[in-house]
């Protein structure tokens, strides 16, 4: 065996120090920025001009991916990067099903991968809702925000997919996440969790769970939750239970409403209401062809 110089064998070591080091100090440094990307997501939320937010989101997107990319244990990073994702399909991908699917996608595999950080095993995702309830067991209030934005996603998905079987197999697991949050925090940005269920029950046909009464329940309580300030509420109410029962003067009714509101009726949201206008138009334009 050849017997290297001390100072040769130091450098190996000194280098793995510095990259080790290196990696710490780039992973301290994204982490102290935290708050900047929840201050950017609160600006983002207030705007009011949706070309100008379509454009800045997509690029803000990008660059979480990037962080996410660089910390790929930010559980917090994870979150907000599912977060942006549903929340860019639901607003500016919807008229586009195939596109609106690719995101809703993008977004419940972040949220999944959060998850998987805090203890749901990957083999959770693809059980039934009883294993999934057990697997949810061990996390904790603060995980709300990171369970809300993955079932919403998921959500989403399977409703873009009405024919996929498998999407429509997995329907119990996903509405065992919101249930987690419900039973938890069910005024979770403005009642979230009733919404999501209001959509559930008031979308789907009996056979796979589809119950207008719960649906108007739901809805009636995600309005309240939200003060009647959260616009989409009453989109997706009309949109969905309204429609499905045929009820012309509550559809009417509640995207007369929304068109009518006032642009800073909730100034932290200021861009979702912004969406529910525009989609509330659109929809009040197709009532002969729905009703």
């Amino acid at each position: 065996m050849v017997n290297l110089p001390r100072k040769l064998l130091v450098i190996p070591a000194l280098v793995a120090l510095l990259v080790v080091q290196g990696c710490t100090i780039q992973t301290l440094a994204l982490r102290s920025i935290e708050g900047l990307f929840d201050n950017t997501v609160a600006a983002l939320m207030r705007e009011g001009d949706l070309q100008f937010a379509e454009s800045a989101i997509a690029g803000n997107l990008k660059l979480m991916e990037g962080v996410v990319d660089s910390d790929p244990t930010n559980v917090k990073y994870l979150q907000l990067a599912c977060m942006g994702y549903s929340s860019y399909a639901l607003a500016f991908a919807e008229d586009d099903p195939a596109r609106a699917l690719l995101f809703y996608t993008r977004a419940q595999a972040y949220g999944m991968r959060g998850l998987e950080l805090q203890g749901i095993p990957s083999s959770a995702f693809t059980a039934d809702a009883a294993t999934m309830r057990a697997a949810l067991r061990k996390l904790q209030k603060g995980d709300v925000p990171l369970v809300f934005w993955t079932a919403s996603a998921w959500g989403s998905m399977i409703s873009l997919q009405p024919n996929e079987p498998d999407a429509i197999a997995s329907i119990p697991t996903a509405n065992a996440l919101m249930e987690w949050v419900k039973e938890r925090e069910p005024d979770f940005f403005y009642g979230g969790p009733f919404l999501y269920f209001g959509v559930y029950y008031g979308s789907y046909p009996q056979a796979f769970g589809g119950r207008p009464d719960l649906a108007k329940e739901n809805f009636d309580r995600a309005v309240a939750s939200g003060k009647g300030k959260f616009l989409m509420t009453d989109v997706l109410y009309a949109r969905t239970y309204a429609v499905e029962t045929q009820d012309r003067s509550l559809f009417q009714a509640l995207l007369n409403r929304v068109v009518e509101a006032p642009p800073d009726l909730l100034p932290e949201q200021r861009l979702a209401n912004t969406v529910a206008q525009k989609r509330a138009r659109q929809l009040l334009a197709r009532a002969e062809e729905l009703f």
